[in-house]
């Protein structure tokens, strides 16, 4: 079993959730989470800039206070069968791509136990 965790845009999540369970994964968690990528400002000016108070109200001020912004995302979590994950890999990304930088990212871990909390039963089946 695999564990999918994709972090997208808070736009995205009503057709992603339509493509999981058309494509026949209704079962997934979803979660408003906080983040930032790796976008990257010289954090030196940064911290003087926003220190000091000369932070802009225009472009270059966001552009400055955005190493410091956590931006609103949504994740979903799959525990699937591990030949499922590159299918729903691929649904991920072709309904959450819009080619710009922060559609979000996708990560796979293994799973090594599942239990059902009902009754406590562990099998490939309790999840």
């Amino acid at each position: 079993m695999k564990e999918i965790m994709a972090i997208v845009r808070p736009t995205k999540v009503t057709e992603t959730k339509t493509a999981l369970a058309d494509a026949g994964y209704p079962s997934f968690t979803c979660q408003s989470v906080l983040g930032r990528g790796k976008k990257l400002l010289d954090a030196a000016l940064v911290r003087g800039m926003l220190e000091e108070g000369e932070v802009p109200d225009n472009a270059l001020g966001q552009a400055v206070s955005e190493p410091l912004r956590l931006i609103a995302k949504r994740m979903f979590t799959l525990i699937v069968e591990e030949q499922d994950v590159g299918p729903i890999v691929k649904l991920i990304t072709k309904t959450n791509s819009t080619n710009t930088p922060g559609d979000g990212k996708i990560f796979v871990l293994p799973i090594q136990e599942s239990y059902r909390v009902r009754n406590g039963e562990r099998a490939i089946d309790a999840y």
